[in-house]
């Protein structure tokens, strides 16, 4: 569906996207992620056809964008990331003025109101002035107008920024609802917001793509140590532990009498956790709880671009 080969874009002496390359499937939901400044909104800019590239192609269904930059165009849905909306006007004048910028003809006009209110949820604001509309009800709006024209792509750059929680939750449901008929590409940098609606990640930190893959594929990324959290009660337990074969390091988080709380720290090479129920049965000790503990995605951003 979209395929990005070797992109690159200068800002005067400034590389901000440095030669990447990936490709969306028709159907796919995918989170562009990285810190701010890491070139997100310069490639959102360029997929939507706003900024040319200085290198490097992008087609959508094989056709290059450049060649026809006006239908590829209206392949695209797309929300800036400061959602540019005329705030003096009633969200039914402004949609009006979205569809005459797309070009819809006259006797689409209600079909495509229809689809793009009922598709976001805003039938019951449709008359009010933008202005009066809490933030989450803009975004909205401004999806609205992205998805007037039925692309069959939406690009979105930092749909949820500024929202509180429940309004963050809203407009994630209205992504997971449009997946369903679109191929949806979002940005942010927050890595819960792309697992929540994403089949897949893109991490760029410096103009470059450094991270490609699922939730789960991700959280292997970079991983050579594995963490076994043990509530456990019997004697000598952390020397015991120590001289397990595998364990770099046990780190006690509580104790209380002859119970121990602790942070197993492992190679990822190495299976403890057979030498671990052995010499629990050997002691006879009472175990509270044993679990292996999952990365977080924060931990694996951060380590991937600091």
């Amino acid at each position: 569906m979209i395929k990005v080969e070797n992109l690159t874009k200068y800002f005067g002496t400034v590389k901000a996207v440095d030669d990447i390359s990936f490709e969306v499937k028709q159907g796919e939901v995918v989170g562009f992620l990285g810190p701010n400044g890491a070139g997100k909104t310069t490639t959102m800019r360029m997929l939507s056809g706003f900024l040319s590239a200085d290198g490097g192609k992008i087609s959508f269904g094989g056709k290059l964008i450049e060649d026809d930059i006006i239908n590829a165009q209206k392949q695209i849905g797309y929300l800036p990331e400061n959602n540019p909306l005329y705030k003096d006007m009633l969200v039914s004048e402004f949609l009006e003025l979205s569809a005459e910028l797309n070009n819809i003809p006259k006797e689409k006009k209600a079909e495509a109101f229809n689809f793009a209110v009922s598709s976001t949820g805003i039938k019951e604001i449709f008359y009010r002035p933008i202005n009066e509309l809490s933030k989450g009800f803009k975004q909205r709006v401004g999806i609205a107008a992205a998805i007037l024209h039925r692309p069959s792509i939406i690009v979105m750059d930092e749909p949820t920024e500024g929202l509180d929680p429940n309004q963050r939750a809203e407009i994630r449901s209205l992504i997971r609802e449009l997946a369903e008929d679109h191929t949806i590409i979002i940005s942010t940098h927050v890595m819960q917001e792309a697992s929540a609606v994403c089949d897949r990640m893109l991490i760029i930190n410096k103009g470059k793509i450094i991270a490609d893959g699922t939730t789960d594929e991700l959280s292997r990324t970079g991983e050579n140590e594995q963490s076994i959290f043990l509530d456990v009660e019997g004697d000598g337990v952390e020397q015991a532990l120590q001289n397990v074969a595998g364990i770099k390091r046990v780190e006690i988080k509580n104790t209380e009498g002859n119970r121990i709380q602790a942070e197993i720290i492992a190679d990822n090479s190495v299976k403890i956790q057979p030498d671990i129920s052995r010499l629990i049965g050997e002691r006879h000790w009472v175990v509270w709880k044993l679990s292996e503990k999952e990365r977080e995605l924060e931990d694996i951003f951060r380590s991937l671009t600091k």
